[in-house]
């Protein structure tokens, strides 16, 4: 048997080089590189391995190892999981900075290999530089804090571990159903360690996403339960993208007559003026989705893990029977649903064909007509410019109304947290899969820039928009710096409503006084554009909305990153569409506020699923 004697971390390198999938007929390498930040645990190890091997596996350098996590977790998102990025940090801090990228992948189900540096497997030196010691377990390092929050974990104490170790990251990254973030912590001394390690073990592997046929019987049920419905609505998640669906989904609800409601994830399944889509679903749903959910006897859920948002913190679908069609079986039978276990798209289509000419009864497709026709005219109504004599600061709706009408039509929004992805749910108007790029599943502020940088980075001839929060902009915006250094252009729209002004809606609507969420008039103001220009952005404040229009069409034609800072109301919201949310209230409520939101709450609880 032929080797060759590398180092562990050569070999690492090389293995992940030679990983290849396919992307539109096309074979691409898996990993579209490595994002490193060097330190004391990696630098003497990989870092060499990725400077020898930079042309097959090229290394980027960013400025926050969370955030660069954040950009790889996008890259793999904006790929619909076909490619992904591997992320690699110094032992300590550097590793700890990457658990909350990680919790997020694993909340979303979306691949990023990590290999945080990790103390000395020899133990010679310890307690070395940045160690966390346990004083009951001598195994314990500070990256035991990944175990909850990896689909997969491995510590490497040895080189020829990786002949194991490597494989099993690439069956959870790349499998349909395990997918999500793997964490391989890698002693610093073994990194550097020699081994003769098989040339076979580097030859180019073609990663071809598994897309499973429906079970036959479950197949027959699902059909029959469909040919029983009055009344069925589909709901579209992120699966619907993962499996390429988007095309099956189309063909089925035309043909059958059922329209579609989409999730955050699943938002773009179907491009916004599609006959059949009937708009957002849930708490932050449009009415006409949540209309028919709530006299939909039969809802078909595609790809969706059915979270509290989705499922108006199960409140919203009343009694009508679910039926999950899914490739993990772990959501297919959530709010015991009657599970349909298969890829969507090759579910879509089986039941397609198996259905025939049954469609849905014609007084139903009328209604959801009627009320998606209904919704888009309250989309333009709240979305559209303000007229030149109101004075009020605008509302979040009309920035996202000025930026939806300048974009191009292959421009790709992204967001995260906070009161935006609940306006954008409701009011974007998406115009494929790829175009709306949300982060919800963890809601994780700070996500917004470096998630573009990723999705700039995937998707380079797009124009990527991200609208951001100043609350997450202070919490993280150092890749603003990265996506100059690399050419990776966005434009940034920063909504500065001084503080926090989602919580400060939630708190008092659940009958809290504000409190600790937005800044007092006092408090020093932050120069967002200054602040922006100081890492090689172009940028500036703008007056209202007619100032940002002016602006918008310069920044998206501009070459280098640039960055618009706009002043916006923290109170007001689309009050249109939502549904509940489950957030307790105080059961001794104290004063007439809290007195009321608690029996509002009180009676709310009656409608969910037990």
């Amino acid at each position: 048997m032929a080797t060759i004697r590398l180092t562990a971390a050569e070999a690492t390198v090389r293995f992940l080089a030679a990983q290849m999938t396919e992307v539109e007929g096309r074979t691409v390498p898996l990993f579209g590189g490595v994002f490193a930040i060097f330190g004391h645990g990696n630098v003497a190890g990989l870092g060499p391995a990725l400077e020898a091997n930079r042309k097959a596996l090229p290394t980027f350098r960013a400025h926050n190892e969370q955030a660069m996590a954040h950009a790889a977790i996008a890259f793999a998102k904006a790929h619909a999981r076909r490619r992904m990025m591997a992320c690699t940090t110094s032992i300590g801090p550097g590793a700890t900075n990457m658990v909350t990228a990680a919790a997020l992948a694993h909340v979303n189900r979306l691949p990023v290999l990590l290999l945080p540096g990790d103390v000395f497997a020899n133990r010679r030196p310890d307690p070395v530089l940045q160690q966390v010691e346990s004083f009951a377990d001598g195994t314990v390092s500070a990256n035991d804090c990944f175990r909850p929050v990896s689909r997969y974990f491995d510590r490497v104490m040895r080189p020829e571990q990786l002949l194991a170790a490597l494989p099993a990251a690439m069956r959870v990254l790349t499998d349909p159903v395990e997918c999500g973030p793997v964490t391989l912590a890698f002693p610093q001394d073994v990194q550097a360690e020699a081994f003769d390690w098989p040339t076979e073990f580097f030859r180019k592997r073609i990663h071809r996403t598994r897309a499973p046929e429906p079970d036959a019987r479950e197949l027959a049920a699902a059909v029959e339960a469909l040919r029983a419905a009055k009344r069925p609505l589909i709901l579209a998640g992120g699966g619907v993208k993962y499996s390429g669906a988007e095309a099956a989904l189309a063909d089925f609800a035309h043909r059958h007559g059922v329209p579609v409601a989409e999730t955050q994830a699943g938002k773009g399944s179907l491009s916004w003026d599609h006959p059949r889509n009937a708009g957002s679903i849930g708490v932050t749903g449009s009415a006409a989705a949540n209309a028919l959910a709530a006299k939909a006897d039969l809802v078909l859920a595609v790809g969706t893990r059915l979270q509290d948002f989705t499922s108006g913190s199960r409140a919203l679908f009343g009694g009508a029977r679910l039926l999950g069609l899914n490739v993990a079986a772990f959501d297919a039978v959530k709010h015991e649903g009657q599970p349909l276990v298969a890829d969507a798209a090759r579910g879509l289509v089986a039941m397609s064909s198996a259905l025939g000419r049954w469609a849905a009864p014609r007084d139903w497709q009328e209604k959801a007509v009627t009320a998606t026709a209904r919704w888009h005219r309250v989309v333009e109504k709240v979305t559209a410019a303000p007229k030149p004599k109101d004075v009020a600061l605008p509302s979040d709706a009309q920035v996202l109304g000025a930026v939806n009408r300048a974009m191009p039509a292959d421009g790709v929004v992204v967001c995260a947290a906070g009161g935006l992805p609940g306006e954008l749910h409701k009011l974007w108007r998406a115009t494929d899969a790829a175009s709306y790029h949300l982060e919800y599943g963890y809601s994780c502020m700070g996500y917004e820039i470096a998630g573009g940088l990723g999705a700039k980075m995937a998707l380079p001839k797009r124009e990527v928009v991200v609208l951001v929060g100043d609350g997450s902009y202070l919490m993280m915006n150092s890749e603003i710096a990265t996506s100059v250094m690399l050419g990776a252009k966005l434009t940034i729209v920063v909504l500065d409503n001084r503080g926090f002004g989602c919580i400060n809606r939630l708190q008092r609507g659940t009958g809290g006084a504000p409190f600790n969420n937005l800044l007092p008039d006092a408090a020093p103001r932050v120069d967002f554009a200054m602040h922006a220009k100081s890492m090689g952005a172009i940028a500036l404040k703008v007056d209202g909305i007619a100032g940002l229009e002016a602006a918008l069409p310069k920044a998206l034609a501009a070459k280098r990153t640039s960055v618009i800072v706009i002043d916006t109301d923290p109170q007001v919201s689309t009050a249109e569409g939502g549904a509940w949310w489950d957030v307790p209230v105080a059961a001794a409520p104290r004063g007439e506020t809290q007195i009321a939101a608690r029996r509002a709450y009180e009676a709310a609880l009656k409608k969910q699923e037990h």
